[in-house]
């Protein structure tokens, strides 16, 4: 990063006060996660919260859980940098709700207990389906990883003036350590509690910013898009598609591929799915996700105008600061504007307040998805598929936090050379995989009755095979110069960075194709019992237990 980043960091005081607001933070949900490990006897405890939290409660998790460094942080910076084609992004994470509430939400909790897998698994040969549920489960989850860790070396980095690569790839190293913390001692509780104050500490920040962002342009949001494009130095294109995508066939395919998987994706995360099965039952399932939607929904509304207002407020040219960072510091630095500017107490405060906020949203999310990865690895690949003995309790707990420090060191690895990409997108790239391997499974074992073993084990690896192989061989990671993961090499053969429109069709063909040359029609005779479990609740708790 160059020296437009951080006229923070050089004055000593307010170095002091964002280290004490970060430290502060920290020990509070250190705090959290170790009051929460008291609580931890059981793997319901661990993996579920002891399935004791309220709709309201896992609501505002979700909504926690969701509002990641991607939004916070990745969203506002697209829109700066490309106005409507970085709206594009609140529009999806935001529609994608309607479909988790519509087609997965009730119907999962009632028919699982701990992880996706045991929903698929309740009706199919467990080896075969265990094993593809949790290697799609751990991906996903590393995607997603990616992202916020790329977020922290961002926002640590604007703060204490890190410009060298090897300094950011330490603090990344350094969440990934925290994070892994949080995980083996805390487990789900402590998790969920993180989130939950967490959740509340965003919505805060950003009402707050939005506040003073429409108080400069009196309230006129008229004023401020066109102040946003005329800043923007790109005119009325600015708040027309095309910046970033282009407007050729590729680049509207690939802008129509990106919506698909955002669209899509939610309902086949799996860091969101497992939320699902910390409620006591269907009702709080539902009310879980419509808490949810109301939070997520003011939320990525506000994003319009932390994307807008920093396109307006801000310097956005080549070789700024947004731009350098690939509009991941846009938030923070557009909360040090509006508190009275660089040289300001104000914004002094603002931008330390806010960037600690964001520093929690991190913890708390790579936190989750851990979790995730860490819950399938030991309750799906140890317990039931590699172990020959069904394990204690104890022994599956302990093979969780170890897979926890395992997942975590993998991701740390591959965020590093991940910090050229704007985490919005790469969110994206995480939906897409999802909704390519994760959705097309669930859906037809809920909907299909002659969905069989075959069909989920080829829709999984399919459309998890096809999403990874189009991402490397995309310009996400070669071919695009500057803007890929890998420079002065090009190996990319696929045009678009978004393979959702491929994958995600591939994932739903590979799981008919593998149902019909499986001729595997002994999933048929507990359809009907899956069905009455999803759809009425009946019988929910003992679900998968076998």
């Amino acid at each position: 990063m160059n020296s437009l980043l951080v006229p923070l960091a050089t004055e000593p005081g307010n170095r002091t006060l964002t280290i004490s607001l970060f430290t502060a933070v920290v020990a509070v949900t250190l705090y959290i996660t170790w009051w929460a490990s008291r609580q931890n006897k059981t793997a319901a405890d661990y993996y579920a919260g002891g399935r004791s939290f309220s709709g309201a409660q896992n609501g505002r998790a979700v909504a926690g859980d969701y509002m990641s460094a991607a939004s916070f942080l990745g969203i506002s910076g697209q829109i700066a940098l490309y106005g409507y084609d970085g709206f594009l992004y609140s529009i999806g994470f935001l529609v994608a709700w309607l479909v988790a509430l519509l087609l997965v939400a009730e119907l999962l909790r009632n028919s699982g207990r701990f992880t996706m897998a045991d929903q698929l698994a309740f009706r199919m040969k467990q080896k075969p389906v265990r094993t593809a549920a949790a290697t799609s489960t751990i991906v996903v989850s590393i995607f997603y990883l990616l992202a916020q860790m790329v977020g922290a070396g961002s926002l640590v980095g604007l703060l204490l003036g890190v410009k060298s690569e090897g300094l950011k790839a330490a603090v990344i190293v350094l969440v990934g350590a925290l994070m892994i913390v949080y995980v083996t001692i805390g487990g789900m509780k402590g998790t969920t509690w993180v989130q939950i104050v967490k959740a509340v500490l965003l919505m805060t920040g950003t009402v707050v910013i939005t506040f003073l962002v429409l108080l400069k342009f009196h309230f006129n949001i008229s004023d401020l898009l066109g102040s946003a494009a005329s800043k923007s130095g790109k005119g009325e294109a600015f708040l027309q598609p095309g910046l970033l995508y282009g407007k050729d066939l590729t680049g509207q395919i690939d802008f129509l591929s990106l919506g698909l998987a955002l669209v899509l994706g939610t309902a086949g995360l799996p860091h969101i799915l497992i939320r699902f099965y910390t409620v006591p039952d269907s009702r709080s399932a539902r009310r879980s996700v419509q808490w949810a939607i109301g939070l997520i929904g003011v939320f990525y509304l506000m994003t319009l105008a932390l994307g807008f207002g920093a396109a307006a407020l801000l310097d956005t040219a080549k070789g700024s600061a947004v731009e350098t960072s690939k509009g991941n510091v846009a938030s923070p630095l557009l909360a040090e504007a509006v508190g009275g500017g660089a040289d300001s107490t104000g914004g002094a405060i603002l931008l330390a307040l806010i960037a600690a906020v964001a520093f929690a949203t991190i913890l708390a999310v790579v936190a989750g998805l851990t979790l995730t990865s860490a819950s399938s690895f030991a309750h799906d690949l140890y317990a039931n598929v590699i172990s020959k003995q069904k394990p204690t309790e104890k022994q599956e707990l302990r093979v969780a936090r170890f897979a926890a420090i395992g997942i975590g060191a993998v991701a740390i690895g591959l965020a590093i050379p991940a910090q050229k990409l704007n985490i919005a997108f790469l969110v994206a790239l995480a939906f897409a995989v999802a909704a390519s391997a994760n959705l097309p499974a669930l859906l037809f074992n809920l909907f299909w009755k002659r969905f069989n073993t075959s069909g989920a084990v080829w829709s999984i690896y399919g459309g998890l095979i096809s999403a990874v192989v189009l991402v490397v061989f995309s310009p996400v990671v070669s071919g695009n110069g500057d803007k890929s993961m890998i420079t002065g090499a090009d190996f990319h053969w696929f045009p678009l960075s978004n393979p959702g429109i491929v994958s995600i069709p591939l994932g739903f063909l590979f799981g008919v194709l593998g149902t019909y040359l499986g001729r595997d029609k002994s999933s048929e005779a507990r359809y009907s019992e899956l069905s009455v479990r999803a759809f009425t609740g009946a019988g929910a708790e003992g679900a998968a237990k076998h």
